[in-house]
């Protein structure tokens, strides 16, 4: 991830302009940390940010994880997270909800998730990405997006750390909210 750091950096500037990036450490738990001003490390021990702070961009980088958008309708917050197996188990969706809704006071139905890319049967035993959809309509969501795009399926357009064996890219998640 640190070497691709510089490419997605600049990446992110040309095409959305100088949003500063902040990242977590991703350590395949369920920590969801509040972020709401620019830092140049990684969030320590996070697989998942939140923020209400206009021009900052959340990133976090996936091979087969599912990336997750948690987002407010009228676009006040926002929420993204690293979740694969291990964070699924632990429940980090249902943690980003808990923390948007206590930071904003908005209910769960005021959110939107979008579950992106990630390893699905039967290119994998475990069908995570069911399960945050599942963590998401029990917190309150009702609007829930998910293309059922499997990434070891689809070799030309991402990165698989299963399919490649570990011996892959990352891709590289974001969520900027407009200023």
């Amino acid at each position: 991830m640190a070497r691709l750091e510089p490419f997605h950096r600049n990446l992110l500037r040309t095409a959305a302009g100088d949003h500063h990036l902040v990242t977590a450490e991703q350590v395949h738990g369920s920590v969801v940390a509040i972020v709401n001003s620019p830092r140049e490390e990684p969030v320590s021990g996070a697989d998942g940010l939140v923020t209400m702070t206009r021009g900052l961009t959340l990133g976090i980088y996936v091979a087969d994880c599912a990336p997750v958008w948690i987002v407010a309708r009228d676009g006040s917050a926002g929420a993204l997270l690293h979740s694969g197996k291990k964070g699924t188990e632990l429940g980090i969706t249902r943690e980003g909800i808990r923390i948007l809704t206590v930071e904003t006071g908005k209910p769960a139905d005021e959110f939107e998730v979008v579950i992106g890319p990630c390893i699905r049967p039967p290119c994998y035993e475990v069908d995570f990405s069911k399960e945050i959809a599942r963590q998401a309509r029990d917190a309150g969501i009702r609007q829930i997006h998910d293309e059922g795009v499997c990434t070891a399926c689809n070799p030309e357009h991402y990165y698989s750390y299963r399919r490649e064996k570990g011996l892959t890219g990352r891709m590289l998640a974001t969520l900027t909210l407009i200023p």
